[in-house]
């Protein structure tokens, strides 16, 4: 775990017994940290290098469900599943598990534009929900998309509830916040990015709007869509060929479907 400690799956984890201390009842890590809680989202964290772990409350059963292997001055408290309970969001399915950390560094960019340009960019204007991002971020791992880039304004912070959805891609991917979407996209442009909007207003269908190199793929918000600057920085808009009885895909959907569509082209 950590980076730095491998082990066999199921091997229950080392760590300090003791009471619950901290956070009871509260759904809240402490000031600057972030609380994640089920066993892919605090596992992924565990294994991330870059993340640093404050604390980790867990059931018996919920660490020897973990693949790995703790260093022995791991800060570990056993707790009882109520107890747990009472640390996250309301019914949240913290699976025995409950981990304290810090955010991720911010990740910028020009970093991502430094590496691979077959693997596409997903940029999102002004998708809030926590669920959606979280899905998107996993569509991202599963079909090898480079970042997402959000705009930090108009999207939701780190969070169990995100980190939950994303089933461990918030350890993988990079998320890349800016200040300016337009900025950023302007910088995929002049990296060779060809900039691609989904509508459902599209006159061309995703497959035919899509080139042979760099794609950076711009999803909205549900219902509001993409804003009116964020189209005039397109290069095209493009729309998913779906049913006339279904006006619209939820926005993690399109993702997926969009990816997958980026991934299999010829």
């Amino acid at each position: 775990m950590s980076g730095q400690h491998e082990g066999k799956k199921g091997k229950a984890l080392r760590g300090r017994a003791g009471r619950m201390k901290g956070g009871r009842g509260s759904g809240r890590a402490s000031t600057g940290a972030v609380r994640l809680w089920g066993r892919h989202a605090v596992e992924a964290a565990l294994k991330n290098p870059e993340r640093r772990h404050r604390k980790l409350w867990a059931t018996r059963e919920g660490v020897a469900s973990l693949d790995g292997e703790l260093p022995a001055d791991f800060p570990l408290e056993w707790a009882a599943p109520a107890d747990l309970a009472r640390l996250v969001a309301r019914e949240a399915p913290h699976q025995g598990l409950v981990l304290d950390c810090d955010a991720l560094e911010d990740v910028f960019l020009d970093e991502v534009l430094d590496g691979d340009p077959t693997r596409p960019i997903v940029v999102l204007d002004q998708v809030t929900d926590p669920h959606n991002v979280g899905a998107i971020l996993r569509s991202a791992a599963a079909f090898n998309a480079a970042a997402i880039v959000t705009q930090d304004r108009h999207a939701p912070p780190e969070s169990g509830t995100l980190a939950k959805s994303a089933s461990g891609a918030l350890e993988v991917v990079p998320w890349v916040r800016v200040v300016n979407l337009a900025r950023a996209l302007d910088e995929l442009a002049e990296a060779g990015y060809w900039r691609i909007g989904l509508d459902g207003d599209g006159k061309a269908t995703l497959a035919e709007a899509l080139p042979a190199g760099p794609v950076a793929l711009v999803l909205g918000a549900e219902g509001e869509g993409m804003r009116h600057n964020i189209v005039q920085h397109c290069d095209t808009i493009a729309r998913l060929p779906i049913a006339s009885a279904i006006e619209s895909l939820n926005v993690s959907n399109a993702a997926a479907i969009s990816l997958y569509a980026i991934a299999t082209r010829d």
